[in-house]
Order: structure tokens, then C-alpha cells, then sequence
């Protein structure tokens, strides 16, 4: 079985190293891979150009939140460094801004729409009069004003997100934990299977598959249960 292009496995890990070894422990079973913050305090972007010379698909998962001059700059020079994804938090002068800094380039903006550790009972506490659905709806409806690609949604909201975003529109989700595996700390996850049913474009899946004594085989696992999606 090839790699599923639209399963992306998180390089979650503290060094370069370790990311190296776990890249090469998946092998052929894995084409696209997310660089989160953990390498970002390291060498993340040196990964990513590694990666990009593999012939793999790149998704910087940097959650952009700054002043908008900061945003489109660093939204630039990521556009130049052939990054496929970026995310960026979802709100209305971020998102514009990291727009801009893309230009003309192919790097897929992702507005970040509620995190998927957050439940309705955490957002009054970081200040939000809302349910975690009427605020996704909201921010794709923004996302999609300020031009981005796409959102970052949970499973559950898939389908709001589809439905709001069209059939192009990019729904990457996090949170997804086939049913052989551990929730961990996703308040609201789902089955691979269940996510791309739901709308995802795209399903973020880690420590099933990076944890496990078999990693290459975990990947190909999720890859035929994705598959019978379609």
C-alpha cells in the first residue's frame, strides 16, 4: 500500500535527531509531515528542508499569533523556504496578514479555529461567550474572508467547516485516534475514518502511529482504514 497524502504524522519530538529516526523508521509508509513547536526551539526548519529534498510534504505548524507586520514577514519567508502548510490562529488580522506575506507563493494558509484539548466548558475561561461550534463557525467564516486555504478543526466539526468552506477548501484535523488507540489529551477526537467521512481534507495522526512498536506498520493501518473513505 502506498502513502495516503492526505495523512499527516506529527514530528512531535525534542530534537532533530529523534525526528530523523522516526522518519526513516515509516519509511515509504508516510509522505506528509507536521513540524511543530518542539522543533521549532531547535533546528525545525533544517527537518524541514530534509524532508522537502525526500520528496515529502512539509506542514509548519507554528501557530502564527503576532502583530500583523510580524505575521506577513514571517509568513514570507516560510513561503520561500517551500513549506506546503502554515498555520496561523484565527483571527481576522493574522490570517489577512499571513495571506499577504504568502503572496503568489504555494504555501496553504490554515486558520487555527478552537483547539481540539478545548471543550464548551473551558472557553468561559479564557474568555469566550460561545460553544466551541459557534466559535469554529465563526472562524471559518473569517478564515475564508481574509482569504486563507483552510482550517485546523476538530473531527467534530468537520463537517460545519466543509459545509461552510465548499469542496476545495482544506480541513485539516487533529484529534484523530483510531479505535485501537489512547485518547490522550483530545477532548474531541475521532476515527480516521470517521474524520474524512466528516469532511477532513486532511487528518493529523501521532502517537498511534509514532508510539508504536511497529510504527511503519501503525501508519499502514490508518492508511487502509483512510482508505475505505475513498
Amino acid at each position: 500500500m502506498k502513502a495516503d497524502r492526505r495523512l499527516i504524522v506529527p514530528l512531535d519530538v525534542p530534537s532533530v535527531d529523534e525526528a530523523r529516526a522516526t522518519v526513516a523508521a515509516l519509511g515509504d509508509a508516510v509522505s506528509f509531515y507536521k513540524v511543530g513547536l518542539e522543533l521549532f526551539a531547535t533546528d525545525g526548519m533544517t527537518l524541514a528542508h530534509e524532508l522537502k529534498r525526500q520528496g515529502k510534504q512539509v506542514f509548519i505548524d507554528w501557530k502564527l499569533h503576532d502583530i500583523g507586520t510580524t505575521v506577513q514577514r514571517a509568513a514570507a519567508v516560510l513561503a520561500e523556504q517551500g513549506c506546503d502548510f502554515l498555520t496561523v490562529h484565527g483571527e481576522p488580522q493574522v490570517m489577512a496578514s499571513a495571506v499577504r506575506g504568502r503572496g503568489a507563493s504555494s504555501l496553504k494558509i490554515l486558520a487555527v479555529t478552537v483547539l481540539t484539548s478545548l471543550s464548551d466548558e473551558d472557553l468561559p475561561e479564557i474568555g469566550y461567550d460561545s460553544t466551541v461550534r459557534a466559535l469554529v463557525e465563526r472562524r471559518v467564516h473569517q478564515a475564508i474572508a481574509a482569504g486563507c486555504d483552510g482550517v485546523i478543526s476538530s473531527p467534530r466539526e468537520a463537517s460545519l467547516a466543509r459545509a461552510i468552506g465548499g469542496r476545495d477548501f482544506l480541513v485539516v484535523t487533529p484529534g484523530v485516534r483510531p479505535d485501537w488507540s489512547a485518547k490522550n489529551d483530545q477532548a474531541r477526537a475521532a476515527t480516521p475514518l470517521d474524520a474524512l467521512k466528516a469532511g477532513a481534507s486532511h487528518i493529523v495522526c501521532g502517537r498511534p502511529i509514532t508510539a508504536a512498536n511497529d510504527p511503519h506498520a501503525a501508519a499502514l493501518r490508518v492508511a487502509a482504514e483512510m482508505a475505505q473513505a475513498g
